[in-house]
């Protein structure tokens, strides 16, 4: 059984008009949600083996404020591929896991988030506004499983920051 977190990137900041879309940081409230996450994740006994984030300047600080939050200890994994992906990106990241990774968070942008929730589990209509974190349970031993797409895999739980007290 495989573990697989979900993480739509803190909210963002659009006060620079003439930033890229990549290089846009978090605002002030993302900067105070994404360590409530990585909290959640310490709190639930969710600290992952490995952390991957989308390059995109805003996803990279939501993994890092998570990660301290969590006292999770390695290093974030950087994958461009994960910037405007299609769910597919997602799978064959998981794909070409270690199979000693047991439970992995993927911080990364809508709709991919949303749509590999609903590849995965089946779920349709999964909300993630920014820095929700979906809680998804693999009936897999071996991340390379994923390829044969027959997976479904189960939601637990959807937690959005402002839902946490």
């Amino acid at each position: 059984m495989k573990t697989l977190l979900l993480l739509r990137h803190a909210k963002s900041s659009w006060n620079e008009q003439d930033l890229p879309d990549h290089d846009r940081p978090l605002n002030k409230r993302g900067q105070k949600d994404a360590p409530r996450m990585g909290k959640l994740l310490k709190d639930e006994d969710l600290i992952p083996d490995l952390i991957i984030s989308s390059t995109a300047v805003r996803a990279k600080k939501t993994a890092g404020l998570v990660a301290k939050a969590c006292k999770y200890k390695r290093k974030v994994v950087l994958k461009h591929s994960l910037y405007g992906a299609e769910p597919a990106a997602y799978l064959q990241i998981l794909e070409g896991l270690s199979d000693k990774q047991m439970a992995v968070l993927i911080v990364g942008h809508s709709p991919s988030v949303e749509e590999t929730v609903e590849v995965l589990t089946g779920s349709l209509d999964v909300i993630m506004p920014t820095c929700a974190l979906a809680h998804i349970s693999l009936p897999i031993q071996n991340w390379a499983e994923l390829k044969e797409q027959k997976v479904k895999g189960k939601l637990l739980k959807v937690w959005r920051p402002k839902e946490l007290s």
